[in-house]
């Protein structure tokens, strides 16, 4: 299917759904730990699991089970816009889909039990992540551009470890919802239909890619969202805050709410930053240990959470004195 043609199709599908969310009022209402004022159509993301139908049907019977994982955590993840789910049912899903995915690479066979329960937790972790950090207009397509876009260059230029076609359909519909979602007022939201459905799907890529290379430096391509997520994890367990429930402690949140930055600077800035990392990791990939490669990336980043840790400590102890 041309792209062009697709990006026409999936706008179409986009302006459809739009019609069912007013009829059915699928919205997002902003409450006290919104990064958003207004009352927006939510599950705009959607379109992700439509671009991987419109692949899967060009594409039978190739990919049964990423197709299958990725309608289980689409099914879920919608249902949960509409009408919240228990964490534990969502879970259980994840963990169906990726267990999908690691029957369609054999993983049970290639690595051992722990590396297996490793990779349970770093896949469901990512998925969730990719989900908590999606909270401001623009992050989550141009987040994904960017990593699709990191992942078809290896694929052509590296390594082959996919038909290139399943990368340039992620990124067709990211340009599509961003059309919708990258702006001052957004049309409307992922919703957690979108962030998860596209998480799984570069999840699946990422340990496609893990496995043909033989090499874990690939995670890093999501490193920003990792070291994120990571850190708030631990700079709420700090505060002795229930890490289950909603918060404005990312970094993206803190840039947002308390500094006031124009929420899609913050997101193109979260994109710039990634796009920097990937290109590190490109460059120096086979040419520097993949150890020090980590490091390389790692170090910065987690310097960067501290200044943030402290900023936010610092403007939080003015607040109290009424400074």
């Amino acid at each position: 299917m041309g792209h062009i043609i697709l990006g026409i199709i999936l706008m179409i599908i986009m302006l459809l759904y739009f019609k069912v969310a007013d009829r059915f009022n699928i919205i997002d209402r902003p409450n006290e730990r919104s990064s958003h004022t207004e009352i927006t159509l939510r599950g705009g993301g959607i379109i992700f699991w439509f671009a991987s139908l419109l692949y899967f049907v060009q594409h039978i019977p190739d990919n049964y089970y990423f197709f299958t994982g990725i309608t289980l955590v689409s099914l879920v993840s919608f249902w949960d816009d509409i009408q919240s789910l228990s964490n534990k049912m969502r879970i259980l899903i994840h963990f169906i889909a990726i267990t999908l995915i690691f029957i369609d690479f054999e993983l049970f066979n290639l690595v051992s039990i722990l590396g297996v329960i490793l990779a349970y937790i770093l896949a469901i972790g990512l998925i969730n992540a990719y989900n908590f950090m999606d909270g401001i207009n623009g992050i989550t397509g141009l987040y994904t551009i960017v990593i699709m876009s990191s992942l078809l260059y290896v694929n052509a230029k590296i390594q082959l470890f996919t038909d290139d076609m399943l990368i340039k359909y992620a990124i067709i519909a990211s340009l599509v919802f961003l059309f919708f979602n990258y702006r001052k007022k957004a049309k409307c939201f992922a919703g957690d239909v979108g962030s998860i459905t596209i998480a799984f799907w570069i999840i699946y890529l990422e340990i496609k890619l893990i496995l043909v290379t033989k090499s874990l430096i690939w995670i890093l391509f999501l490193a920003i969202y990792g070291v994120d997520t990571v850190c708030t994890i631990l700079h709420r367990l700090y505060l002795k805050q229930n890490i289950f429930e909603a918060h404005r402690l990312h970094l993206y949140q803190v840039l947002s709410n308390e500094y006031k930055l124009q929420h899609r600077l913050v997101s193109f800035l979260y994109a710039l930053v990634q796009a920097g990392v990937s290109l590190l990791v490109i460059l120096l990939y086979q040419k520097v240990q993949d150890a020090i490669i980590f490091l390389i990336v790692i170090f910065p980043l987690l310097l960067i959470y501290s200044v943030k840790f402290y900023l936010l400590n610092k403007s939080c102890l003015r607040l109290n004195h009424g400074i």
